[in-house]
């Protein structure tokens, strides 16, 4: 029996594999804190990869005679992929190779491809796709509080608060054993509040459910802190003695009062009045969002105004009250902590600054003015290969980037134009099918290596199981490749995190008292204290920042040729780009969908089951119709889990996190 965690969402789920001949049986594993035995679909059957026919086993590389990808060995494969990187530098510079890693990464294996473009390669072109994930919440936390943090206390404190708002966070069918804290809220009497443009299988566990126009929850907010500060319900001791900059943010919320809020949301007046007086009656208020918030142009502004809402209250800091950020993907908090985002480095600390440059070169061996500075963030990055000053290579570990980045017809382009695409997965995802050199991989159940859950609670993925023969762990990968450019890497994951600890010492994400058998006797170890901001904030006075912004909307509004609102999300048996979950069996795979209302369906004479088009200014998609009356009549929803949602989606960036508005733009619809 081998206790481990699920490969999927942030909770990072516990759970036991046990041996049952050649395969591996998930069982519960009732003692970690996080679920307590409880799994999704999705985690009861994560072994279905195993021995899966579509396992890759061997490295590939593309015939440049033929076109067609033939089997090759490790040292043909890692010598040819390293040849023509030293002959790309050489000729255009460090610059002209990129690195692409993925907020599934193991905090070793993040850390070590972070450590890889900076020294090895000497390259300022790397990112992630974390930055599509809770960017936006990580540029506002560390803006208004001091540190990013997604939840900056355990999960199971939402049980105990009094009021619970959801802001665009469908954790019933993203997360659901992290839905059971929903029910155990209001068993005990509490209130749960959802904000979604979808009435969701999370929507219908609620007591009071908003549905705006998608890309106008910050409207909500600003809403919201008019009505309190006109109630007299904002904690004006609390504020006095523990924020700043109150003052211009009552300055900014004077106009939003709800009528104007009703015009550009779609939210009764009536509705957020009682809202208002809800959370203005509550002792104890938990406010957290996810995608639904943050995925805008304009998202860290959003959270910022929720964080307004919060911090006026006086929750942040007080027991089983507060804000927090319910994060994505597995280790969507300790993949942007160590170092393969493009601005950062390990222990959260950022490249231009002087003595992180040091403190970290000098645990690296190398001198600090050898490492590159801040390079472009993930769409940026994908934007510009192929072009004149633009990477010209791009190493991709943990990301299927032709299914997942905006605007995907546009990057499937700009990956065609590179001289040089290396994937490393382990099937042969829609990315990988485009490469010139593909590595296989382990999968989580054949490796070990720790990953940081929603909570900042670091955690141990232990191997069960030894992987196919031919196959090779992403570390291996990583310090094969470093080798072969004239660098000693690690390997083994153990002395890998010993020394990401050393390098993450004294930053603001610091690992350097956690060790594998720490994580082992306590089931996980929260980096930081387990709750944060009791006596003080992460700022150097320890006082939190109200911040004034002003709603602007989507990037891309509705008009006559392109007059409904796209939104795009996940549904309860698939995984973002369901390179994975699509390969299971027992996961249903029904492919991509458009559900609309009824009223909408009417009008264009759509019916449930047959075909419909929805086009934006990027592309086209045809799938069947869901007619639901649970979606806003000027709205529809495609799961982004195939290949076509993100061919419609915008790429306009968020000019603080670079989050592209994935959640809302322009759209038509045809029968």
């Amino acid at each position: 029996m081998t206790k481990t965690h699920c490969p999927y969402c942030s909770l990072q789920c516990g759970m036991d594999l046990a041996r049952e001949g050649r395969a591996l049986e998930v069982r519960p594993w009732t003692e970690f804190p996080v679920n307590q035995g409880a799994l999704c679909r999705k985690g009861w059957t994560s072994t279905g990869l195993r021995g899966h026919r579509e396992r890759l086993t061997t490295p590939l590389v593309r015939d440049r005679a033929t076109g067609e990808l033939r089997a090759a060995g490790w040292d043909e494969a890692l010598d040819l992929v390293a040849g023509q990187l030293r002959e790309l530098r050489a000729s255009y510079g460090a610059d002209a190779v990129g690195v692409f890693g993925g907020g599934g990464l193991t905090n070793e294996k993040a850390y070590s491809l972070g450590k890889l473009a900076r020294v090895a390669l000497g390259t300022s072109q790397v990112d992630y796709n974390g930055r599509w994930c809770m960017s936006s919440a990580a540029s506002a936390a560390n803006r208004a509080l001091g540190i990013d943090r997604g939840l900056p206390f355990p999960l199971t404190d939402v049980e105990q608060t009094d009021v619970l708002v959801l802001v665009g966070s469908n954790l019933a069918e993203t997360m659901p054993p992290a839905a059971r804290h929903l029910d155990a809220l209001r068993a005990r009497g509490g209130h749960v509040v959802v904000i979604d443009p979808r009435r969701t299988a999370t929507a219908e566990r609620a007591d009071t459910f908003l549905q705006p126009v998608p890309g106008t929850d910050l409207a909500l907010a600003l809403g919201l802190l008019h009505l309190l500060d006109a109630a007299g319900a904002v904690d004006e001791e609390y504020v006095a003695a523990r924020t700043v900059g109150w003052a211009e943010v009552r300055a900014a919320v004077a106009s939003w009062w709800p009528e104007r809020v009703e015009r550009v949301s779609g939210v009764e007046t009536a509705q957020l009045r009682r809202l208002a007086e809800l959370l203005a009656d509550a002792e104890k208020v938990t406010i957290l969002t996810a995608r639904g918030a943050e995925q805008h142009a304009q998202g860290t502004d959003t959270v910022l105004a929720w964080i307004d809402v919060a911090l006026a209250l006086g929750m942040p800091g007080r027991p089983h009250a507060g804000y927090g950020c319910l994060t994505g993907q597995g280790n969507g908090q300790g993949g942007r902590e160590h170092g393969q985002k493009a601005d950062q480095l390990p222990g959260y600390r950022m490249i231009d600054d002087p003595a992180a440059r040091e403190h970290v070169a000098g645990v690296w061996g190398v001198d600090p003015s050898s490492l590159p500075g801040p390079g472009r963030s993930a769409y940026e990055l994908l934007d510009a290969l192929g072009t004149d000053d633009g990477p010209r290579a791009l190493l991709v570990f943990g990301s299927n980037i032709v299914v997942s980045a905006p605007n995907a017809t546009h990057v499937t382009s700009r990956l065609a134009d590179l001289d040089l695409l290396v994937v490393a997965d382990l099937v042969m995802s829609e990315t990988a099918a485009l490469a010139d050199v593909v590595l296989p991989v382990t999968q989580w159940a054949e490796e070990t290596g720790t990953m940081t859950n929603l909570e900042g609670r670091v955690i141990l993925r232990q191997q069960a199981a030894s992987p196919p023969s031919g196959v090779r762990s992403d570390l291996d990968v990583i310090a094969g490749l470093a080798a072969r450019l004239g660098h000693d890497f690690a390997a083994d994951p153990e002395a890998v995190f010993a020394e990401l600890g050393r390098a993450s010492a004294g930053g603001r994400a610091d690992y350097s008292a956690i060790s594998y058998d720490r994580i082992r006797e306590e089931h996980g170890v929260f980096w930081g204290t387990e709750r944060m901001f009791g006596s003080s904030f992460a700022h150097p006075d320890g006082r939190a920042r109200f911040v004034a912004v002003e709603h602007r909307g989507p990037a891309e509004p509705v008009d006559p040729t392109y007059p409904l609102h796209l939104t795009t999300g996940r549904v309860l048996a698939q995984y973002q780009s369901g390179a994975q979950t699509r390969r299971i069996a027992d996961l249903p795979d029904d492919g991509p969908f458009v559900e609309l209302h009824p009223m909408l369906a009417d009008r264009i004479g759509a019916y449930d089951g047959r075909p419909v088009v929805v086009t934006t200014r990027r592309g086209e998609l045809k799938a069947p119709a869901r007619v639901v009356d649970t979606i806003r009549p000027d709205t529809v929803f495609v799961p982004f889990h195939w290949v076509g949602a993100n061919k419609l989606t915008n790429d306009a960036l968020d000019p603080s996190s670079r989050m592209p508005e994935f959640k809302v733009c322009a759209c038509a619809v045809t029968a």
